[in-house]
């Protein structure tokens, strides 16, 4: 599988994300416990989900408050009762890299 880079470690600062741009588009999440990287729509109400808020090990869409779990895509909260896919992020030499099926 492809990697994807996202970015250098340094210029994403932790509880922020970055949406890449592929078809459909990947969320990469810099969290307190490392990076994280999955579909970015919501699975509910088709929000981006590179725009919710970081807690911890879960993302919590903007639009509806769903939350999912970084670490696995799975829907924690309703209204979003279906995942999202969860994808390796891999650092190498300082560079942040998503490993992508597409």
């Amino acid at each position: 599988m492809p990697l994807i880079r996202v970015c250098r470690e340094d210029e994403l600062a932790v509880g922020e994300a970055r949406k890449l741009a592929v078809s459909p588009p990947i969320a990469v999440f810099h969290a307190d416990d490392g990076w994280f990287a999955l579909d970015d729509t919501c699975t509910h109400g088709q929000a981006s989900l590179c725009e919710g808020f970081i807690d911890g090990a879960t993302i919590e869409c903007p639009l509806h408050m769903a939350q999912f779990c970084l670490k696995t895509g799975a829907a924690l909260t309703p209204p979003a009762d279906k995942p999202v896919a969860a994808y390796a992020v891999v650092i190498e030499g300082g560079d942040v890299f998503v490993d992508c099926p597409r």
